[in-house]
């Protein structure tokens, strides 16, 4: 019979993973204290949330959420990675971190907008660009079009300028040579 606290923490869990843009399972073990420390740090600054996880309940929790393909991941030492902002940063913040304490934490599968990712699927996510890096080159490119429009009519103006500049002293020299 379930206990009010674990109906809870399960419909914790549930909350979290609907409301979550992004959701990781990493496996931990083989990291010390102070490492998954530093870790939680990292994630914290990049608005990414890291909770370790009871798999029992976790199942649960990832039925309630409607969250499906994720049930054969949840074995051994497991951290539940969610992010309500971005849904790549998590698994690009976990690959950075594994890529500098000897491979640790390993990333077990995600979940974005209903597609479980793993292995190699999960390597091209964590190589996409953050969302400010994509903003910027939307820019650049929207702005490339328009600043190459705006030299273009410039040029444009500055012959008519000289054009009509030149017919001005040409007909000033005929005014005066007449």
């Amino acid at each position: 019979m379930p206990t009010e606290e674990k109906v809870a923490a399960v419909s914790e869990l549930a909350e979290v993973m609907k409301a979550s843009k992004g959701i990781y399972l990493a496996d931990y073990s083989g990291l010390d204290v102070p490492t998954v420390t530093l870790l939680r740090k990292k994630l914290r600054e990049e608005s990414v949330n890291f909770r370790v996880i009871k798999n029992r309940l976790a199942l649960l929790a990832v039925k309630e959420a409607g969250v499906e393909g994720l049930d054969e991941m949840f074995a051994g030492m497991t951290g539940l990675v969610t992010s309500e902002e971005d849904a790549v940063t998590p698994a690009r913040v976990l690959t950075e971190f594994a890529d500098q304490a000897n491979g640790l934490p390993k990333i077990k599968a995600g979940y974005i907008e209903g597609t479980v990712y793993v292995e190699a699927q999960l390597e091209t996510l964590t190589k996409l660009p953050s969302r400010e890096v994509l903003f910027a080159k939307l820019v650049g490119a929207v702005q490339s079009p328009i600043s190459g429009l705006v030299f273009c009519l410039g040029g444009v103006l500055q012959k008519l300028v000289g054009t009509l500049d030149a017919v001005r002293a040409k007909k000033e020299e005929e005014g005066t040579s007449s």
